[in-house]
């Protein structure tokens, strides 16, 4: 016969039981929420397209957030996102006025603060406690920002050919790549549009302007064949970039920090990647943003540009792969 102090020890043992059976359900219902497929959810006021793969990895899922801004994860989706399935759980996500999700109706409803209030509503709608952003180029820029503002939401990040929200030094980075990277006649015209007294942001277009597809290829990618099927697969999609995005962030005032500086402050577990030649954004930008996150990796591809998942896909699936796994 039990005594009463047994008694007491076993119910205690059993509200011990039923309160951790309490904590661990919502983590358990929230896995079981995420089935794979393609999704349309209204957020903040615009629908936005997403989709699931890999649920049944039952990982902490990788948020893809494309670039651009105004791009897609088209080409991500089908190409390494693929491979990335295999072991984890990824969602796919494209922003307001981006690929298959809707224009907001006032054509200037887009900042920075919105992109991250729309991506934070897509985590709760999703019911997950913690995510890893995974943003390519200004996706990168998203997604740190995003960890800024939401670091307990962030169970880790990485950052591929990440931008740093600096306008001009980006537009320097690409006139001065033109520059060096196209034929002779095309090199003295651009030569002649530096010297012009007209702001940067109008000499910027002009180069974009007068340089040829080819010369755009050599801009983002190492590889003539990866280049090539990246357009193949642009035009296979039908998804345009409207440049509403852009000209509308390009608008918004310069935050009082920069984000370079800003990323100092942040204290969870970052990759960053980035092509050897990569024109685009620079590797000396992203040698920067690894140098200001306290707890960072870089890795450098040596035969890509701005997309390595493209160009060295099974390395990339491979860092992916061994960061996430990887304990803090």
């Amino acid at each position: 016969m039990l005594r009463l102090t047994d008694r007491r020890h076993l119910f205690l043992i059993a509200a011990v039981l039923a309160a951790l059976l309490v904590f661990a359900g919502p983590a358990s219902a929230q896995a079981k929420k995420l089935t794979n497929g393609e999704y349309r959810a209204e957020i903040n006021g615009v629908a936005h397209w997403y989709k699931i793969a890999g649920a049944e990895q039952k990982t902490v899922p990788l948020v893809i957030i494309h670039g651009g801004p105004g791009g897609n994860v088209y080409n991500f989706e089908r190409l390494a996102g693929k491979r990335l399935e295999k072991f984890a759980t990824v969602i796919y996500y494209e922003q307001r006025g981006s690929g298959r999700s809707a224009a907001p109706q006032d054509e200037n409803d887009y900042s920075m603060p919105l992109l991250i209030a729309d991506l934070e509503a897509l985590r709760r709608k999703l019911g997950v406690e913690r995510m890893i952003p995974l943003g390519f180029s200004f996706g990168g820029e998203l997604a740190l920002e995003y960890a800024l503002a939401h670091p307990a939401a962030v169970d880790r990040l990485i950052l591929q050919s990440a931008s740093q929200g600096d306008w001009d030094r980006s537009q320097r980075t690409q006139i001065k790549a033109f520059k060096s990277i196209s034929p002779p006649e095309t090199t003295a015209e651009i030569a002649a549009i530096e010297r012009a007294n007209t702001p940067l942001e109008q000499r910027w277009n002009e180069v974009w302007n007068t340089v040829d597809t080819e010369t755009v290829d050599r801009l983002l990618f190492y590889n003539r064949e990866a280049a090539r099927l990246n357009r193949k697969m642009w035009d296979e999609s039908g998804l345009k970039n409207t440049g509403q995005m852009y000209r509308a962030l390009r608008k918004r005032p310069a935050p009082e920090k920069s984000l370079l500086e800003r990323a100092r402050a942040l204290k969870i577990p970052t990759l960053l990647m980035v092509g050897l030649y990569d024109r685009n954004v620079g590797v000396d930008a992203v040698r920067d943003l690894s140098s200001a996150v306290s707890d960072s990796k870089l890795v450098i591809f040596e035969r890509s540009g701005h997309f390595p998942d493209i160009e060295e896909t099974d390395k990339y699936v491979r860092v992916v792969r061994e960061f996430i796994s990887r304990r803090n």
